[in-house]
């Protein structure tokens, strides 16, 4: 049994109302199902947060009686196990849906195959695979977080055309025009977390806050700082905002990490070794506070630690067009190479303009 052009296009539909949920759906996958009988679309529903109805739900209650020997179009596996909500399989053999068109395989190994499995079982007809690249693009931290056990760390770097971030003096304010730094927001708006360096704190003291009010509702990201010798100031501005805020140290001291917790803060002790916490198990510990998708808004410290650590899976870069000069600071703090053989190969997958700067996207190649 294979796709036709049909079962294309209304699951392309199914991805539209996935994204809706870009800003609000995660920790879990944003999802979104279309019911289709007769050829017609009788229901439509999407995943907007966690412990509210999963997409199929809304898109069965949406078609009523309608989905008596209907097809779902889902973009991910439908889930049959009870977790904050009931299974999705159940509800679509409950509502009478004949077949199931999925695109992507749940990742989660709770799922992972029995839910299609279920719905056979049951008498549904089951076609998976349909977009499903797609789909888990729409969803590359679920996926990552489930099959890597970590994050999908996303770096954005603001330069200038000969790859600078700040003047020799720290002063980077501002590279990228008004156009480019409001896009930026949007990937703070979906991302789980911000994670940023301690030297970006104390310099910068940033907010790291989503600043527009055009993305309708969101979710705001947790802040994480990496903060060996935990000098992160109680009264920094990144502690006085909503949402979660985790400082990651390497070296324990009670009376400040007392201090941290007092002004909001989870304070927590890494491995490590030389005095700074080990960044592999630093994203572990991100993917057991279920966050997805990482943005990564630091200095070229902590850049190059994440890219020669291996752990940077893609980068935003808004070049700007302008030229700093050679004292200026680089994008990546980084040991030297020996050879070309050990250059860090990332692929261009975007190229687009935002204002008066250029937006360029970056995934990690694989060895």
């Amino acid at each position: 049994m294979s796709a036709t052009a049909a079962d294309h296009g209304f699951m392309g539909r199914a991805l539209q109302l996935a994204a809706r949920g870009l800003y609000t759906a995660h920790p879990n996958p944003r999802v979104g199902c279309v019911v289709v009988a007769g050829g017609e679309v009788v229901g439509e529903g999407w995943h907007q947060r966690t412990g509210g109805p999963h997409a199929e739900v809304v898109a069965l209650a949406a078609a009523g009686p309608r989905a008596r020997g209907a097809t779902a179009y889902v973009t991910l596996e439908p889930c049959c196990h009870q977790g904050r909500t009931p299974p999705c399989t159940r509800a679509l053999v409950e509502a009478g849906i004949a077949r199931v068109v999925y695109a992507a395989g749940d990742a989660n190994r709770k799922v992972a195959g029995r839910g299609a499995a279920q719905l056979r079982e049951a008498g549904v007809e089951v076609l998976g695979g349909v977009l499903e690249a797609e789909a888990r693009a729409l969803n590359v931290g679920f996926f990552s977080r489930m099959e890597r056990g970590r994050p999908w760390l996303r770096s954005k770097l603001a330069v200038s055309l000969d790859g600078r971030t700040a003047l020799a003096s720290g002063e980077s304010r501002w590279i990228n025009g008004e156009v480019a730094r409001r896009d930026a927001h949007a990937l703070r708006a979906r991302s789980s977390a911000i994670l940023t360096g301690i030297g970006t704190v104390l310099a910068d003291d940033p907010a790291l806050t989503v600043r527009r009010t055009d993305l309708g509702e969101l979710l705001p990201p947790a802040r994480v700082v990496l903060d060996s010798r935990l000098r992160t100031p109680p009264v920094a501005q990144l502690l006085r905002q909503p949402g979660r805020r985790h400082i990651f140290c390497q070296q324990a001291d009670a009376a400040r990490q007392a201090a941290l917790a007092a002004a909001g803060a989870s304070v927590e002790v890494l491995p490590g070794a030389s005095g700074r916490p080990d960044l592999a198990a630093l994203a572990a510990r991100l993917a057991e506070l279920e966050m997805n998708e990482v943005l990564v808004e630091a200095g070229p410290g902590l850049n190059g630690a994440l890219l020669a650590a291996g752990l940077l899976d893609e980068l935003v870069v808004y070049l700007a067009p302008h030229v700093l000069g050679s004292d200026g600071r680089g994008m990546f703090d980084l040991p030297p190479l020996a050879g070309m053989a050990e250059r860090h190969a990332f692929t261009l997958a975007e190229a687009r303009r935002v204002g008066g700067d250029l937006r360029l996207g970056f995934l990690k190649v694989e060895a």
